[in-house]
């Protein structure tokens, strides 16, 4: 049963009071209610008629985790200076939001270590479902909860039990609506298998822009309008319109993909000719993308996307032909649940109020029918999880356009347990942060690298074979039409060192490329280690198995500063702070 709001915003201030809230190690004392004005945190009073609810890219993580956000997040072109690409103290800048307070800590790099050990960790569905019940029952009749998708896949217990851990949870947390992306890494049988069945008649999957390859025939529903507080409100879902190319084709051979703006143009005037008065866009595309989309697409009152992990405080506000439309993104890892309070009169939106809410787990109780269950579904698989595979001096993170160090960590194990010249690993957005003295444990592990396709491998390489690699990754990071953009950030290295200049097109980016010293040979062949190629092929050592193997024999690790490339053309930019 929910607390009213206003019992819900006692409790916070009671336990603040008492101490037993936050607890400020830093300073060496308890933080209160007064000083930390955690009840106005989550003291979002209602307003107009209809309540949008919006998460996203929680890549599987049921429990309260840390996550650091990116001191790297490029924008070049029209997209230099302007959300998402702000980093740290720009971002504060931007949006208004005091250095030092609980969202310049949600929001930033800044200080994370010690404002992590301070407030504590963020997100889990325990958490999450107190948040989500409290709002609701703050504006009764009048919400829907919208999950973004990369739902299902990002953790070991969601990978060892092919997504149903998560699933289940969406649907005790009342997830309405959901569109999608890793889900489909499970492959098109499952994913089907989960549609008709489990989620039928709870949650509706859609994707406008997902289709049969032979026939042409949408494979989900396009959309959906369901009547709230006497509005029609129509939902209509965007899945990652480039699955085929950065995950494996093989997976969903039949099914096509796409950006599909004029089917999308379609889908909203064919919902607006059936009485919805307001129309959003569930999406998974990306922020760069959905910004565009915005500019091209009329009719739509928002966007609520996901993909780039983005947290941004508050809305985009673009124009095209038709009005306007409000772009939203929502973060990732369960760090974040979007409020959009909408007024719709006369069949149109009159205005509205967003907020971006931090999941803090120290001041949101753990709801018990969620907590019950997650401590249910990750039981069997306890002791695996919780081996201790070594203890790190320094912080574990992986998020930034370049590096992480959990990335660099990753890279430094293919380097010693496979014996190459040097080593790939992808640009993820998703992984779990560890703070220094943290165990690392095969759930951590398992954090950064649980998917269905983590086999390591090693191939012989020439030069030329290398740079073209990295050519692509690089456009597709920097290409200055974002409909050529697939998110994720830049490939990871080990044992190569290089240039990347910003100003430059596609072919011209990786420059001054050395391995181990010494430059590129382009007829050379290197023996190169990676995981995670998007090819069939055989099946192998999974690189969590790689990696732990390097963790039990090094028992501590201690990564400095992860590797970057030297820049060209990113000084001053206010989405590079290094």
């Amino acid at each position: 049963m929910s607390l009213s709001r206003r019992e819900f915003l006692q409790m916070l201030a009671v336990g603040a009071a008492a101490g037993l809230v936050i607890d400020d190690g830093i300073l060496g004392r308890k933080a209160t209610a007064d000083d930390k004005k955690t009840d106005a945190l989550y003291d979002v009073p209602p307003f107009g008629n209809v309540s949008l609810l919006h998460m996203t890219d929680c890549h599987a993580q049921l429990i309260p985790t840390y996550f650091r956000e990116p001191n790297v997040n490029i924008g070049v072109g029209a997209a230099r200076g302007k959300p998402p690409h702000l980093v740290g103290e720009a971002l504060l800048k931007h949006f208004k939001i005091a250095p030092g307070s609980l969202e310049a800590h949600a929001f930033t790099y800044l200080d994370f270590e010690q404002a992590a050990r301070r407030y504590g960790k963020i997100g889990g569905f325990a958490h999450l479902a107190t948040l989500v019940k409290n709002l609701r029952a703050s504006r009764p009749d009048r919400t829907l909860l919208l999950d973004g998708g990369d739902t299902w896949q990002g953790s070991a217990t969601s990978l060892w039990t092919k997504g149903q851990d998560m699933v289940d949870a969406q649907k005790l947390l009342g997830v309405d609506i959901m569109t999608a992306h890793w889900e489909f890494t499970y492959g098109a049988e499952r994913v089907k298998q989960i549609v008709d069945n489990d989620l039928k008649g709870h949650i509706d999957f859609l994707a406008q822009n997902v289709s049969d390859a032979t026939w042409g025939e949408l494979i989900f529903k396009p959309y959906v309008i369901r009547e709230i507080n006497k509005v029609p409100v129509a939902i209509i879902g965007q899945a990652f319109p480039y699955t085929p190319i950065a995950n494996p084709r093989y997976l969903i051979p039949d099914w096509t993909f796409g950006i599909n703006d004029d089917h999308m143009q379609k889908m909203v005037d064919e919902v607006r000719g059936k009485g919805a008065q307001l129309v959003v866009v569930l999406s998974h595309n990306g922020m760069d993308v959905d910004l565009k989309m915005a500019s091209r697409v009329s009719g739509i009152d928002a966007i609520l996307g996901g993909h780039t992990h983005d947290a941004v405080p508050a809305p985009s506000v673009i124009k095209n032909r038709g009005g306007q439309t409000l772009v939203i993104n929502s973060g990732c890892n369960g760090k974040f649940l979007s409020l959009l309070d909408l007024d719709v009169k006369d069949g149109k939106l009159r205005g509205y109020r967003y907020k971006l809410l931090p999941v803090f787990a120290n001041l949101l109780p753990a709801d018990k029918e969620m907590a019950a269950y997650i401590e249910k579904v990750r039981a069997p698989f306890q002791d695996k999880l919780s081996e201790k595979l070594a203890v790190t001096e320094g912080m574990l993170y992986r998020r930034g356009n370049f590096n992480g160090t959990f990335d660099q960590l990753i890279v430094d194990a293919l380097l010693a347990v496979q014996g190459a010249d040097m080593a790939f690993s992808p640009g993820f957005r998703w992984g779990t942060t560890l703070l220094p003295g943290d165990a690392i444990t095969m759930d951590n592990l398992m954090d950064q690298t649980a998917i269905t396709y983590a086999t390591a491998t090693v191939n012989q390489l020439t030069g030329e074979q290398i740079k073209v690699i990295m050519e692509d990754v690089a456009d597709n990071l920097y290409h200055p039409d974002p409909y050529y953009q697939q998110g994720g950030d830049m490939v990871r290295v080990g044992g190569l060192q290089y240039t990347l200049d910003l100003a430059q097109r596609r072919g011209r980016r990786i420059q001054n490329v050395t391995i181990k010293g010494k430059p590129l040979n382009a007829v050379k062949k290197y023996k190169v280690a990676g995981w995670a190629s998007v090819q069939p092929i055989e099946p192998g050592k999974p690189v969590w198995n790689v990696v732990a193997d390097y963790l039990r024999a090094a028992k501590t690790v201690r990564i400095g500063k992860p590797y970057i490339p030297r820049l060209k053309g990113a000084s001053g930019n206010p989405g590079y702070a290094v």
